[in-house]
């Protein structure tokens, strides 16, 4: 049985020095300070520790005195992961105003932020990628039209970065995304589940979600889980090893999937941003149940999605594609392919000519 690492026993000292050992090399990767990694249960709870802990200590730090204490600005990506984009939803039930990203060709407007951006601002929520089309998303611009606005009377305004899905092909360093708080997912790099890490200094307020053990800093109560974190630091090392070969790699055969999607299907787009991540290809095949076609395609082998697991149950198709494309009949027809370093070209050769093969059948079985 595994010691506490909160306990004093030998067992428990043990584990404490596991737990630790990860975190500082955890920290090394993305050069930040060992007391800055606060391990959570993934990254949804990261994503909500991170917005709505911070805005809920920013308000309580202000005092019932303070003008604009009762209405705090808040900005978020529409295209993001629910973890952040339901969050930002709870912040406007609690009186803080909330509104979407200005978006435009798959970037967000840095233009228009600056324009958006108020005295009450506080924080601006985003992804690094796009779990579900890859586009990388421009981090460090909206991290500097932020510190510009900056000013002697308040403080300054916090941008919040969900990297769940960059560290296969990107660098993540804090400083790389132009980001107070980042947020990782060991399930992303690993086979360890239910385990991730919000990044945040000590400086940055945070108001814990529940009561409990004073565990991470107090933010996080509950028994913390020293082999998966020394588990998921091995991976996120082995990641940053071999990133520029995979990339490489995945560029080829994301290049070979476009190219025989489109000659080979008709009717076929390609969901993608000016930069984009070479492990995902998000296409919409308009006309077809692509629920359907998951459930061929998972009898052929291949495991795909139509759009991001935590939003399966929605009937509105990707809310990210509609976001990037604006198409609402192409949002209800996506098929996401993404893979990890153990995926060949010759995988790849097979899954177009199952692809190829089912939606065929799906179109026969429409046409008569």
């Amino acid at each position: 049985m595994a010691g506490n690492p909160s306990s004093p026993h030998e067992e428990g000292r043990r584990v404490r020095t596991m737990l630790e050992d990860a975190r500082t090399r955890i920290a090394r990767l993305l050069e930040v300070q060992g007391d800055d990694v606060i391990f959570t249960s993934g990254a949804t709870e990261a994503n909500a520790l991170a917005i709505l802990g911070y805005v809920r200590a920013t308000r309580k730090r202000a005092g019932s005195d303070t003008p604009g204490r009762n209405n705090l600005h808040v900005l978020y990506l529409p295209s993001a992961h629910a973890s952040i984009v339901e969050n930002a939803k709870r912040l406007a039930l609690e009186g803080v105003t909330v509104e979407p990203l200005p978006i435009k060709d798959s970037r967000v407007d840095v233009a228009l932020l600056a324009e958006m951006i108020r005295p009450e601002t506080v924080l601006v929520a985003m992804e690094a990628v796009c779990g579900e089309t890859g586009v990388v998303w421009n981090t460090r611009e909206v991290g500097e039209v932020l510190r510009k606005a900056r000013t002697s009377d308040r403080p300054a305004i916090v941008l919040h970065v969900d990297a769940s899905q960059a560290p296969l092909t990107e660098k993540i360093t804090r400083d790389h995304f132009g980001a107070g708080t980042l947020v990782l997912d060991a399930s992303k790099v690993s086979d360890v589940r239910s385990l991730g890490v919000l990044i945040a200094h000590r400086t940055i307020p945070l108001e814990s979600l529940y009561g409990g053990g004073g565990q991470e800093r107090g933010l996080r109560p509950g028994t913390e889980n020293p082999e998966g974190a020394a588990r998921f630091a091995a991976a996120l090392e082995s990641v940053v090893r071999s990133r520029a070969a995979f990339r490489k790699k995945s560029g080829k055969i994301r290049k070979l999937l476009a190219e025989r999607i489109l000659k080979d299907i008709p009717n076929v787009f390609v969901q993608e941003g000016k930069e984009q991540v070479p492990n995902i290809l998000n296409v919409a095949l308009v006309g077809r149940d692509t629920d359907y076609l998951v459930a061929l395609l998972d009898e052929a082998g291949f495991a795909v999605s139509t759009k991001s697991a935590c939003e399966t149950d929605s009937e509105e198709g990707s809310r990210a594609v509609f976001v990037l494309t604006g198409d609402a009949e192409r949002a209800r027809a996506t098929l996401r392919v993404s893979w990890g370093p153990g995926f060949s070209a010759r995988a790849a050769a097979r899954f177009v000519r199952a692809l190829v093969r089912e939606t065929a059948f799906i179109d026969k079985g429409s046409s008569e």
